[in-house]
């Protein structure tokens, strides 16, 4: 027997709406595209004011390559393609052009718990495998200093961007047409996308990919890998700009306890 009145009802169902209705919402690709227009800012513009000392990230860099070689090496190019393909997303969805402002901290407040998450987990994976240190890329036990940690800041952000814009925005769909193309159903397509999209982006970060890349490592490309693929799992369900502000989160909050 229920005991609850009909106010409290009423409360409980408008709860349940407005969380429905921020779980859809969210998901939208204008949404997605305001939530990571200020982190896009700031590597954007940090890069350029930090000159020939800015970190930038594989992702960033294949991709600028890639518009260079097809005659399209504006600086800007990359950013704007960034959101005309958010806008084009949109059009194709044919979701409703509208925005509301209180979903920003929410979403960043949701990005924040996914971050916290992955960080346990590695600082969890780090004490089975007998790792003494928190690491993202594998580095140095030394601290670091404010001026090499705002480089590598200033770098994150533009990882959580154009890593996501490359492994989860562009590549996991292809993978998925391409695996449903040999005649798998679409759950299972999804499933097989999702993992070889985490490999990918695992085993991007390793010289074998890019000069600048790490020394391969079973430790940091088996973290790499779940994360590739908790990345993925959270653009498929929960939208690009919270994959986005996760990935974003982590790693600042990663470097940040790295370097004390």
């Amino acid at each position: 027997m229920n005991s609850r009145s009909p106010a409290a009802e009423n409360r409980a169902s408008i709860e349940r709406n407005a969380w429905s209705s921020y779980f859809l919402e969210s998901r939208r690709p204008t949404v997605s595209l305001v939530f990571v227009i200020p982190i896009l800012l700031i590597y954007e513009v940090g890069v350029l004011l930090l000159g020939p000392q800015a970190m930038r990230n594989g992702a960033d860099l294949w991709l600028r390559h890639f518009l260079d070689t097809i005659g399209f090496g504006q600086y800007f190019l990359l950013p704007l393609l960034t959101v005309f393909t958010l806008l084009a997303w949109h059009h194709v969805t044919h979701e409703p052009w509208k925005f509301s402002p209180r979903l920003l901290g929410l979403m960043l407040a949701e990005s924040a718990l996914f971050s916290v998450i992955l960080l346990g987990f590695v600082q969890f994976q780090g004490r089975m495998m007998e790792i003494s240190q928190l690491t993202v890329a594998i580095q140095s036990a030394e601290q670091l200093a404010w001026a090499a940690k705002l480089k590598q800041v200033v770098g994150y952000f533009g990882a959580g961007i154009y890593e996501e814009l490359l492994f989860r925005l562009l590549l996991l769909p292809v993978l998925t047409i391409l695996i449903q193309g040999m005649g798998v159903t679409t759950k299972k397509s999804l499933l097989v996308a999702i993992i070889l999209s985490g490999l990918f982006f695992s085993a991007a970060h390793y010289q074998v990919f890019t000069s600048v890349g790490d020394v391969f490592e079973w430790f940091s490309f088996s973290f790499r890998f779940v994360a590739g693929v908790f990345f993925a799992v959270l653009f498929t369900y929960r939208g690009f700009g919270i994959a986005v502000g996760t990935h974003t989160l982590y790693d600042v909050l990663a470097v940040t306890i790295q370097g004390g």
